[in-house]
């Protein structure tokens, strides 16, 4: 079975363009899946509105087609919404079975933000943006809850985002313009940022990368959100 670092959400995975796309279209409302399709590039699939039905199997007729997958059958599993929620359901449909959160499901189950489905050897994530009654499934082998967040540590977070709030292509900001806009030291702000590269798994990444997949990541996952911005 995959680990979690294999989900198409794990913040190590993912370039700064691609968590820029899934902000876009966290930006837009609407819930979507995040996969990788068999070139490795990230996929989004929108759940529009209008939508309420959507197949997921390896022949190019389905809505999420996984054609490179020789593990997925060729209509392997379907999402359906139902009133504001969507659910998943395999119910026979697929040879090798679907797995939600690294359990096989039987029957329907109601998709939570951050649940993670693996049918054959793709995993597809579901997000809901600012969902305020929808909290992630724990899947196996996930990284711990993160601790809560102090008021200065979130006050950091948010000044290191604020330069997203105008521009996708935005560099986050730096120590200083952090210590100014606070009444921080430089070396508060510098100790409060290697608090939050561990909690939010980004201390193995190169220097260069740290600041801008931490501020990609607190957006991505809610715990800045635009308003805070």
């Amino acid at each position: 079975m995959s680990g979690a670092d294999d989900s198409p959400l794990a913040a190590h995975a993912a370039t700064p363009a691609e968590l820029r796309e899934r902000i876009e279209a966290e930006r837009a409302g609407a819930p979507f899946l995040v996969l990788r399709g068999g070139d490795g590039d990230q996929r989004l699939f929108v759940l529009e509105p209008a939508v309420t039905r959507v197949t997921i199997g390896r022949s190019a007729g389905n809505d999420v087609s996984l054609e490179w997958d020789t593990e997925v059958s060729r209509l392997h599993a379907e999402l359906e919404c139902l009133g504001d929620e969507w659910t998943v359901a395999d119910d026979g449909l697929s040879r090798n079975g679907s797995f939600l959160n690294g359990q096989r499901i039987s029957g329907r189950h109601r998709l939570r933000d951050g649940d993670v489905l693996r049918v054959g050897r793709t995993q597809i994530a579901y997000r809901v943006p600012e969902s305020p009654d929808s909290s992630p499934t724990a899947a196996a082998g996930s990284r711990p809850a993160m601790p809560s967040l102090s008021e200065t540590q979130r006050s950091v977070l948010a000044a290191l985002c604020r330069p997203y709030k105008d521009a996708e292509l935005a560099t986050p900001a730096t120590n200083q313009q952090i210590a100014d806009e606070l009444y921080l030291s430089v070396d508060a702000v510098k100790a409060h940022l290697r608090t939050l590269f561990g909690y939010f798994g980004v201390a193995h990444l190169a220097q260069n990368q740290k600041r801008s997949y931490l501020a990609m990541r607190a957006l991505q996952d809610g715990v800045v959100s635009r308003r805070d911005l």
